[in-house]
């Protein structure tokens, strides 16, 4: 790991919290330092392997972090959520952009390594913040996360998929046990593109 920008040096100096777009790739998030691996095509704030510590990160140092399709990709998922619940303050954000495990697109892709469902994130949640219907094992590492949000959003690909499957998606995501319906029943007729999840490290 490396911290190429004096902003980052001179933010963690202050104990100023970071924004930090985790695997910015092509087109960084306004008003996030950029982290990824290193580029030509685009500078980054701080190199770094995801599969890897963030050794450079001193604790509680991360205000929120950002990250879309970059999830799918890393190997080491458990040490990763690891080192952001070290990372990120208390009351501090992560907002995650996946793909859903029902889109066609995204599972040809040979470089995904994994995919994600309405409930992947509560493996990190202790069990009296999972949704009562539904527990899961959170026994894969110690670290506990509280997922505040999770929206699942529609594959919209013709025009009558824009017009009619908006209302799905707004029926869907009304509760857990809908977005649980929905993937029990509906998705591999009606497929998700993506799904977002807020979540806050328990601390």
């Amino acid at each position: 790991m490396k911290i190429v920008s004096d902003a980052v040096r001179n933010d963690l100096a202050r104990s100023t919290p970071l924004r930090i777009d985790l695997g910015s790739g092509r087109g960084r998030k306004a008003g996030y330092y950029a982290l990824d691996r290193a580029s030509v095509d685009e500078p980054v704030d701080i190199v770094a392997d995801l599969n890897e510590p963030l050794d450079l990160l001193p604790d509680d140092s991360v205000g929120e972090v950002h990250t879309a399709h970059v999830l799918e990709h890393v190997t080491n998922l458990v040490g990763l959520m690891e080192e952001l619940h070290r990372v990120v303050r208390p009351g501090g954000r992560i907002d995650i952009r996946v793909p859903h495990f029902s889109n066609p697109y995204h599972y040809s892709d040979p470089t995904h390594v994994r995919f994600f469902g309405a409930f992947s994130f509560y493996y990190f949640a202790s069990e009296a913040n999972q949704p009562r219907f539904r527990k899961v094992p959170s026994f894969y590492s110690k670290y506990r996360f509280v997922v505040e949000e999770v929206r699942i959003t529609l594959l919209l690909r013709s025009s009558l998929e824009h017009l009619f499957f908006p209302r799905l998606q707004a029926f869907i995501n009304r509760s857990d046990e809908r977005r649980d319906m929905f993937e029990r029943r509906l998705c591999r007729l009606f497929p998700a593109d993506e799904i977002l999840f807020s979540l806050r490290p328990d601390k």
